[in-house]
């Protein structure tokens, strides 16, 4: 396992989702309140950006911008069609300000 500063706490509003590259591989984050998470990003129903996508900080999940399929930020389970599998969810930790997050097999 191999963890990874993403970004500043400041530098994601809440409600709102960004991509991010690590090792060839993108993810994308969302903030809620002072939750944070991280999702594989790519919609499993349409291979869309789900950093571009809408988060609803009510229900804590993060809608592709495509076809609207909804996901689970805390399970990355599929809520809504067209989506029928889940997306990969990722440990996150904030440390004195700084978000990070684990991902397994050492990506760096």
């Amino acid at each position: 396992m191999t963890t990874h500063r993403l970004f500043a706490t400041d530098e994601l509003a809440d409600g709102e989702a960004k991509t991010i590259e690590l090792g060839g591989h993108e993810y994308a984050c969302a903030r809620v309140g002072d939750e944070y998470f991280v999702v594989d990003d790519t919609c499993t129903h349409a291979k869309v950006s789900l950093g571009e996508g809408i988060v609803d900080s009510d229900d804590c999940t993060l809608e592709c911008p495509k076809h609207g399929a909804s996901f689970s930020l805390r399970s990355g389970e599929a809520l809504t069609l067209p989506a029928l599998h889940a997306v990969q969810t990722y440990p996150v930790e904030v440390t004195e300000r700084e978000v990070f997050v684990t991902i397994e097999g050492g990506e760096s």
